[in-house]
């Protein structure tokens, strides 16, 4: 396998509106990948598209090899979403407990790995409470464990950090960052900027298309600019 994403001219409408106009990029082992762009661009409805939640009204889009969706190789795939999917009835350690099973992890790794993702977003000394009583920024972070569950080779995170505190998001792109040299690939997209300066490509989506795709150093050299926010800002311009 080449690359856990190969995406060629993928094509979305919904009625007479383009949303995603001939996108194309690709995701490597071993690599973060940011997705940029203003609300509405298009970068949930790309995800949609590629994991076979949305009918592409043309073009490809390859995950792990296969196109999606394909229930063989969910198991290899960490997915969240920008709104939550949780049972709120349940507690947060009965949704790990289910989405750990649905995954496939086997009862022996199950407390050490349900263990570790409660730590990574700090959920900890919560997991017991209802998930109904949870805040909006909790519920971000159990479905962001929920995604890390079963070390998945390709994580697909669209907005993980939205509505968390700085000083926690800063700890979770830690774990990003130690999943990526371990050599899991990651498709992230975020509206905080200095996030997208800790990834290893950007593209920034802008009118259903990616009018930029590179590192970052070489995004802000292009565009002479000291900051990815000042790209995104220039180019949006433009």
């Amino acid at each position: 396998m080449k690359y856990l994403l190969d995406m060629k001219d993928l094509q979305k409408s919904f009625g007479h509106q383009l949303v995603l106009d001939r996108v194309s990029f690709r995701v490597e082992a071993g690599q973060i990948v940011g997705l940029i762009g203003p609300s509405g661009a298009g970068k949930s409805t790309m995800i949609k598209t590629m994991l076979g939640m949305e009918k592409a009204d043309g073009g490809s889009a390859l995950v792990l090899d296969h196109t999606m969706p394909n229930r063989q190789i969910l198991g290899a795939i960490g997915y969240m979403a920008q709104s939550d999917a949780l049972y709120e009835a349940l507690s947060g350690q009965e949704n790990l407990e289910f989405f750990a099973e649905l995954k496939g992890l086997s009862k022996k790794d199950l407390a050490a790995e349900l263990a570790h993702v409660a730590q990574v977003v700090d959920l900890t000394e919560h997991l017991n409470k209802t998930v109904s009583g949870y805040s909006g920024g909790m519920k971000r972070r159990l479905s962001l464990a929920i995604a890390l569950l079963g070390r998945p080779q390709f994580l697909i995170l669209d907005e993980p950090t939205v509505g968390i505190d700085p000083s926690l998001r800063r700890k979770i792109w830690k774990e990003l960052l130690t999943l990526r040299d371990k050599g899991i690939g990651i498709l992230v997209t975020t509206h905080v900027m200095d996030e997208a300066e800790l990834t290893d490509k950007v593209g920034l989506l802008l009118g259903g298309k990616v009018i930029a795709f590179d590192q970052p150093s070489q995004l802000k050299k292009a565009y002479g600019v000291d900051s990815i926010e000042d790209v995104f800002l220039k180019a949006e311009g433009e």
